[in-house]
């Protein structure tokens, strides 16, 4: 079996192993890391020998640290790594490489219409209909986008969004809401065959799913981090919020969804949510306005540049082709976002 992990913001690690008796054998740890001394190696893969294959990531994590010697430095890696790269080859999991990736970019679109997409062209993927996509969001129209399990009343001010002609919209992931402003906002979507995040927690697939885009924004001279649960953080402040969904039609398949802010209207912003002290009580600040820095200011590069450089970054590294939506496909989502996302029934379904 062989299963390979690249380490947010480290090295790939990769793994070769067999199993007997419920039990891992002949494992071979390699990779582009750097590790001290010579010898650590050898103590990673006999810590690991004899191992029960239903050990989890951190049990094998903890064999590891265990073994290693006195001084030992590790350089893009680490022992948890190694343990999901492990789970990763028992699980038969799939790499980035290993799919013919297609680019959607298409004209604005409505809000509701967006989520619409997103579901369709996930449930597509999981069918085996479509290849690993890539989409990168036009906006229509301004729109504040709340996960699927919070309270409308609690996190939207209607007056203000009436006032300011801003659309509520619910996605069918979870996590927090999303103030949009087309133009000031860069969103795109990955949808993705289960296998790809085989093998991942929950959380590790959030920061594996991400670890393109901290390249690409690396590559524009931002140091970027994945921040748990579903932030991508920078010494400025927080600049994008991510949000997953799994469905488990057909094979299964994964959308991982990610709104970043180019530019914001902060005072508009604070009028429209409702963000309460509580949820801000964690973030080591007492303004929402200050959690967030925008990718202009930071880059100093149009949005329509920082696009194009995220877009030739996942090219570079895992191939994309341009593709469209299919006809089929656009009436699906229309049809769905017509008798689902533009309902009060399903934006209020949590008041």
């Amino acid at each position: 079996m062989h299963g390979e992990y690249k380490v947010p913001g480290g090295k790939l690690v990769v793994v070769d192993l067999d199993t007997e008796d419920g039990v891992l054998r002949n494992v071979r740890v390699a990779g582009d890391f750097f590790l001290e001394p010579d010898e650590a190696i050898l103590a990673i893969d006999g810590a690991l020998e004899g191992a029960p294959a239903d050990t989890d990531a951190p049990g094998l994590a903890a064999r590891i640290d265990a073994a290693l010697p006195p001084g030992t430095q590790m350089f893009g890696l680490t022992s948890e790594g190694v343990g999901v790269a492990v789970r990763r080859a028992l699980a038969h999991a799939t790499d980035w490489t290993d799919y013919d990736w297609q680019l959607i970019h298409e004209p604005p679109q409505s809000p509701a219409l967006h989520m619409a997409i997103d579901e369709v062209l996930t449930a597509e993927v999981a069918a085996g209909r479509r290849p690993p996509t890539l989409r990168v969001w036009e906006w229509g129209a301004p729109a504040v986008v709340i996960g699927s399990f919070q309270s409308l009343r609690n996190e939207v001010d209607p007056e203000a969004a009436e006032r300011h002609g801003i659309q509520v919209v619910r996605r069918i992931s979870g996590g927090g809401a999303m103030f949009i402003e087309p133009g000031n906002t860069i969103t795109y979507s990955l949808s993705v065959p289960d296998a790809l995040v085989q093998g991942l927690s929950f959380t590790d697939s959030y920061a594996y799913l991400d670890d393109w885009v901290l390249g690409a924004l690396g590559d524009m001279g931002i140091r970027a981090w994945y921040q748990p649960l579903n932030d991508i953080a920078t010494d400025a402040g927080k600049i994008a919020g991510a949000a997953q969904k799994r469905l488990v039609a057909g094979e299964g398949a994964v959308l991982h969804h990610v709104t970043m802010a180019y530019d914001i209207d902060a005072d508009k912003m604070t009028e429209v949510l409702r963000i309460g002290r509580e949820k801000l009580s964690d973030k080591g600040t007492k303004s929402a306005k200050k959690r967030v820095d925008p990718l202009r200011r930071q880059t100093g590069l149009p949005r329509e540049t920082v696009i194009d450089r995220m877009i030739a970054s996942f090219r570079t590294r895992y191939g994309l082709t341009r593709g469209h939506l299919t006809e089929d496909e656009l009436t699906r989502a229309k049809e769905l976002a017509e008798s689902k996302f533009d309902t009060e029934e399903w934006t209020a379904r949590v008041p």
